[in-house]
């Protein structure tokens, strides 16, 4: 199958092309407009291709021109049409991909505003009636510490019913990927155009409270309630936003990506705050830490340096038998006493990184389009129900 490359406007396209995949044809076609957006990803796959250790070796097909789109839709050059970049009209040029008969693999977030919703109701309809799969890019259900989360939540003997959980993500606008500083289009930080925390990188951190809390069962809208949500700016001066994109200001910005959210859902309260920040300390990266509070424990990611780690507090023998329940699938895994419970002990070649969770996702997406109908019937009523609480928690915490 051969992949195209639809204005390759976030770096995530590129770490797609991170590793080759047997299914996938190294020809690619590349449809975008010439500018330093596409150079950086030109960049970036150069460097896979020219590596030491375990080269990529992608062919791209350049057609770069303003009208991008409806030249790709003409050619049709591919079987699979892979969107990153711009979020406003994503789900636009998502429904023209899916109507000309691609399946769709397509960067986080897919809409940024509620009005929306409808679009991408029938975008996932289309694509289940012609057997296309339409899948947007979840990372964070492949980092270890929140598969394992996942795997003791759902232990009714360890958790107990579930009774609040409490989410936190800071990201960084300042930071290296694949070894080359990263720069930033002045696009970015404009909220009508790429959306507010919650409306992007959020929709990661409502994804994994559904994924974590309800595993492999289908969320409604009428199982979700926003009760409250508020938004807050990060102050950049125009030296920092020239440093990162490149371009000249005049003055500072204040860059409205900060937000919290309070809901319910299926009755269970849920906190997210959703955090930017410049750069991250010395020795640290982007932050993810999440507590589900049930009745007989809390379990708990926490990250007090570079690596996150998962506590089990109060820890009783139902989590030693899980843990040796797990071991089939990660050798090694041990609980540690901590202050008052556990530390569950991760063994280092299950520490993926970020980089190469793209891969991961790859991967699980091009076994659904070999077979359409293996993708779980819960995965497209919970996209739903995610950006349901993300486009509609930015809303209600009063966005421009």
């Amino acid at each position: 199958m051969r992949l195209v490359i639809l204005d390759p406007g976030h770096f995530h396209a590129s770490l797609l092309q991170r590793e080759m995949y047997p299914t996938i044809d190294p020809q690619v076609s590349v449809y975008a407009p010439l500018g330093a957006e596409v150079l950086d990803y030109l960049n970036r796959v150069w460097r896979f291709n020219s590596r030491a250790q375990s080269p990529t070796s992608w062919h791209l097909d350049l057609h770069l021109a303003p009208d991008f789109l409806p030249a790709m839709l003409r050619d049709r050059p591919g079987d699979i049409a892979v969107l990153t970049g711009r979020n406003r009209g994503k789900i636009d040029r998502i429904l023209g991909c899916l109507e000309a008969g691609l399946h769709v693999l397509a960067d986080k977030p897919w809409i940024i505003s509620s009005r929306d919703l409808p679009k991408l109701e029938t975008a996932l309809r289309l694509a289940a009636e012609r057997r296309l799969v339409a899948y947007d890019i979840m990372t964070e259900r492949y980092e270890v510490t929140s598969q394992l989360q996942r795997e003791f939540v759902g232990d009714p003997s360890i958790l107990g019913e579930l009774r609040q959980v409490r989410a936190r993500s800071v990201h960084h606008i300042m930071k290296t990927v694949a070894g080359a500083p990263l720069r930033r289009p002045a696009w970015f930080f404009d909220i009508v155009e790429y959306g507010e925390g919650l409306s992007d990188v959020g929709t990661h951190v409502v994804d994994l409270v559904q994924w974590t809390a309800f595993p492999e069962r289908a969320i409604a809208p009428a199982d979700i309630e926003i009760r409250g949500a508020r938004r807050w700016p990060l102050h950049l001066t125009a030296e920092q936003f020239t440093r990162v994109t490149g371009e000249p200001r005049p003055g500072p910005l204040d860059y409205y990506c900060n937000n919290s959210v309070e809901y319910t859902i299926r009755g269970v309260p849920v906190s997210l705050e959703i955090v930017w920040n410049w750069e991250a300390p010395p020795g640290m990266g982007d932050l993810y830490e999440a507590s589900f509070q049930g009745a007989l424990a809390a379990v708990e990611i926490r990250q007090p340096s570079a690596l996150p780690e998962l506590f089990i507090e109060p820890a009783g023998e139902a989590v030693h038998r899980k843990v040796a329940e797990l071991q089939a699938r990660w050798p090694g895994l041990a609980a540690e006493p901590s202050a008052h419970g556990v530390r569950i002990v991760i063994p280092d070649r299950f520490r993926v990184g970020h980089e190469q969770h793209f891969a991961q996702v790859a991967a699980r997406f091009l076994e659904y389009v070999q077979a359409p109908e293996t993708m779980p019937a819960w995965e497209s009523p919970n996209m739903i129900a995610k950006y349901l609480v993300s486009t509609k928690g930015v809303e209600q915490g009063g966005s421009l």
